[in-house]
């Protein structure tokens, strides 16, 4: 903006300014009289904020607030000066556009050469915007320099596009403007595209998403800054001071404006309800937020979402609406400033042409005419792929056509095949995909998936809205089938690239999710969703209930692999038993994978691919064998035996040394581990005293993954499960799996497999040392040594208030008690636990640790003292003591 003078609110009106003149009434004004006047002008405006006003006025009337105070120190401290230089606001207070606590950026304009004496009062000005409580951003320049560093940096050449005069020179800053608007500095095509690779990378460095779990009003995608990114391109190109100029220019639409409007109003209110939470300069939407942000703006809890995902929804669904304005926009002035305007168009069919690399229709009744037309254009996108994207004015035409998406058209033949012809394109699968949601024809073609636009998880577990982690999931698959990627998957790829219907797996993605948030089971009910879109689209009925199949048990695998002990055969018979056949398996098996990495990215790792592709190799042996011959626990014990030997020999063992270990096992414990975990027992247990008072151990770093194992082998009577969980704990090491082990001697097998907490910290010697040596710690410690755990729980983790649920279930087969229990994650839960056990004499077996977020959802195989299952008594007195422990130490 290049307006010399900008006043938004009339101080003859604005209570908050009455205010601050009040306040100022002193014409000696010591900088405190200016600070208390500041404060009392910040509390009205905060005030009248919670109390609805429009917080459009309430922005514009901070930056006048702030002028205010800055005109007056202007004036008592460069009063001789004055004069002669200019003070201008630039960047967002250059806009007249303030949050309570926004940076106040200004810059002194100053002739050339400035007097000596001058540079004194400008520091001492300065100064007192400190005093007064500014947060304050400043810079002198002379016109010169204005110029020769704007055409070195084009943040400053942005940061002055904005410029506007608070007070002084006129002349001056009509001079400076003057020259910055020449073409020798950042011509308008250099400064777009400069602009669009700088926007680019900020995209990237938010993982090119507006849909994380605590967005940047500000830099995300879709975000406040893309809003002032076509604010930029348009000053610099047209010379226009306000969007609403680019109307006149035909480059936006009255509609259009309107919903920039509407967008930057909402996301002016969540910064400015930030602001005034925080006390402090806040554009993050952080958990520790968003639930009070969510009440400070009126929402609240409906029967099957909570106010804070009402909020987070509006949020998501106006960021995407501003994302594709955003791209529209600049695709418009690339358009107009990059390319040739009369460039000949290339036919694609009677309906659309490529002009410029951009797919356009040949005339604008192109939808109206043949509405299937507003599928055929994404198909069009696959089938060629010079084709740089979809042109804005086509673009604009989709979005004022989506009401021709009815009932009508979901039920017309054409438009089925044409909506499966992109799901099978050997190409631009999940781009086209994207493209659909964002333009919203994907929601509007599927209704259910239109209603989880935008949807998110009030939890830690999900990282995206339900339609984004939907679109990844199907992105993660369509990874499995590209050969290129083959070397990222080498267990699901060689899957998928089999498939003679890949479809099936790919409508099982898109749906798996799309019931979120209606209440129920979204399995069953996006089961259900799901089978009757395959039947009208013409899929046969084997193919349809096998993709309601896939949605129904999307979490079972998942589910089996974490929480259940896959050592037991009648857990591998009873999940051969669900899937049936091979096929199904590997449906959901590529499901599975491509469902949890897609969930959240920071929460797949090595340990659970090793699990899931445990459970598949296992299930696809009992199939293999047959649903009548189940797996029997001889056999398994036998092979892996054998397969065991093999390693030790290979290593040098003899077989008299490896019979005098195994005499030390029992059976169980050949079905709990696989035969290189029992190669690495035997030769430790061979070199070792293991009558030793005091145990032994090792630690290595998996060989078959990320992640570190140790073994532990102490006097049964020790009980080292809540001494090893707190160090490990207090290490900053989360643990996966726990298997303890009776040997026949009185002792115990006790094995812990655990990961870096910080995936930053490298597992190497020096850290596998540390860890042994606090290990070795454990081996001479007593029963009340037990370690305490300092470290705190994380940010995220303290936001929620987790329900501790405490459970049992008895395994009959196996004798033995399965207890679960589902409380907040924190450290030193674990210990807690095995503290407790210890005072009821109770046994592990077996722990699987379950992290899903916030909380921690473990399973824990356990019996008695005397090796049998717990009573009922029992029972019931842990629950209580567990539950009451657990609470406390929230």
């Amino acid at each position: 903006m290049t307006a010399e003078h900008a006043a938004h609110a009339d101080p003859a009106t604005d209570e908050a300014i009455q205010i601050l003149q009040r306040k100022l009434n002193d014409q000696s004004l010591p900088a405190g009289r200016c600070r208390e006047a500041l404060a009392a002008a910040s509390e009205n405006l905060i005030a009248r904020f919670r109390a609805g006003e429009s917080v459009v006025k309430l922005v514009h009337a901070r930056s006048d607030i702030v002028d205010q105070i800055l005109v007056r120190l202007w004036q008592e401290y460069v009063a001789d000066f004055a004069s002669k230089a200019a003070l201008v606001a630039v960047g967002g207070y250059g806009r007249g556009e303030l949050h309570p606590y926004s940076d106040v950026d200004i810059m002194v304009l100053v002739p050339d050469p400035l007097p000596d004496e001058a540079a004194t009062v400008i520091a001492e000005f300065f100064a007192s915007l400190w005093d007064v409580g500014l947060d304050i951003g400043h810079s002198v320049r002379n016109i010169g320099e204005c110029c020769e560093q704007s055409a070195q940096d084009i943040t400053i050449t942005t940061t002055l596009i904005e410029a506007r005069l608070i007070d002084g020179s006129i002349p001056l800053f009509r001079e400076m403007s003057q020259k910055l608007t020449s073409d020798d500095i950042w011509p308008s095509d250099k400064f777009f595209a400069e602009k669009l690779k700088e926007q680019r990378a900020r995209h990237l460095r938010y993982e090119d998403t507006a849909y994380q779990l605590e967005p940047n009003v500000k830099g995300s995608p879709g975000g406040l800054r893309d809003i002032q990114m076509i604010g930029w391109v348009a000053k610099r190109h047209f010379g226009v001071h306000t969007l609403d100029e680019l109307v006149t220019h035909n480059f936006l639409t009255p509609v259009h404006l309107e919903n920039l409007q509407q967008g930057q109003e909402f996301l002016w209110r969540v910064r400015f309800g930030l602001h005034a939470l925080t006390g402090r300069r806040e554009d993050r939407l952080l958990f520790d937020h968003q639930s009070r942000l969510a009440s400070m703006l009126g929402y609240e809890d409906a029967t099957y979402t909570l106010a804070v995902e009402q909020l987070m929804q509006r949020y998501y669904r106006t960021v995407m609406e501003l994302s594709r304005l955003n791209e529209m926009l600049l695709q418009l002035f690339e358009e107009a400033i990059l390319m040739d305007p009369d460039a000949k168009p290339h036919p694609v069919n009677e309906r659309f042409q490529v002009k410029n690399g951009f797919l356009q229709t040949t005339n604008d009744q192109v939808f109206a005419r043949e509405p299937s037309a507003l599928l055929e254009v994404f198909l069009l996108l696959q089938q060629h792929d010079d084709i740089r994207g979809v042109s804005a004015l086509t673009i604009g035409l989709i979005r004022r056509n989506l009401h021709l998406i009815d009932e009508e058209f979901r039920q017309k033949p054409r438009n089925h095949r044409l909506f499966l012809s992109i799901l099978r394109a050997p190409a631009g699968v999940t781009h086209v995909l994207r493209r659909m949601n964002l333009y919203g024809v994907l929601g509007l073609y599927i209704p259910s998936f239109g209603r989880i636009v935008g949807r998110m998880q009030y939890d830690l577990f999900h990282a995206y809205t339900v339609d984004q982690h939907t679109l990844f999931v199907v992105n993660n698959l369509r990874r499995f089938a590209l050969s290129r990627f083959d070397h990222e998957y080498p267990h699901c790829s060689p899957l998928m690239q089999s498939f003679e219907k890949p479809e099936i797996v790919y409508l099982g993605g898109l749906f798996h999710d799309i019931a979120k948030g209606r209440g129920g089971d979204h399995s069953e009910l996006g089961a259900v969703d799901a089978e009757s879109f395959c039947l009208e689209h013409g899929l046969s009925k084997y193919e349809a209930r096998t993709v309601a199949w896939l949605v129904r048990h999307h979490l079972a695998l998942s589910m089996t692999a974490q929480k259940k002990d896959l050592s037991d055969p009648d857990v591998i018979n009873e999940f051969a038993a669900l899937v049936r056949d091979k096929t199904h398996l590997d449906y959901l098996y590529v499901l599975t994978i491509a469902d949890v990495k897609g969930t959240n990215p920071k929460l797949w790792n090595s340990w659970k691919a090793t699990l899931f592709r445990d459970l598949y190799e296992l299930t696809a042996r009992a199939l293999r064998r047959g649903l009548e011959k189940p797996i029997d626990r001889e056999l398994l014990i036998s092979e892996t035996q054998e397969a065991a030997r093999r390693l030790l020999k290979e290593s040098g063992a003899t077989a008299t040394v490896i019979d005098r270990v195994w005499q030390l096992f029992g059976e169980d414990y050949f079905l709990r581990y696989k035969s290189g975990e029992i190669a690495w027992h035997t030769k430790i247990l061979a070199d070792s005293d293991v009558s030793s008072e005091f145990g032994l151990q090792d630690v290595r770093v998996r060989t078959d993954g990320d992640g570190i194992e140790a073994v532990l082998v102490t006097p049964r009577s020790k009980q080292t499960f809540a001494h090893a969980t707190a160090l490990l704990d207090e290490l900053g090491m989360t643990i996966v799996d726990v298997r303890i082990v009776p040997l026949t001697n009185d002792f115990s097998l006790d094995t812990y497999i655990f990961m870096e907490l910080d995936q930053r910290n490298e597992v190497d010697a020096p850290r596998i040392a540390r860890i042994r040596r606090a290990l070795t710690r454990i081996l001479a410690s007593s029963d009340e040594d037990a370690d305490i755990v300092t470290r705190p729980a994380p940010r995220q983790v303290r936001m929620f208030a987790t329900k501790t649920i405490v459970s049992f279930d008895q395994d009959i087969t196996n004798g033995r008690t399965v207890m679960e229990l589902v409380t907040g994650d924190r450290p030193g839960i674990l210990s807690t636990v095995g503290r407790i056990f210890v005072e009821f004499g109770i046994n592990i077996e077996t722990a699987k640790i379950l992290t899903i977020g916030e909380r921690a959802e473990d399973v824990f195989y356990v019996t008695d003292s005397k090796s049998d299952p717990l009573s009922d008594v029992t029972c019931s007195k842990l629950q209580e003591r567990l539950i009451r422990a657990i609470d406390s130490n929230s």
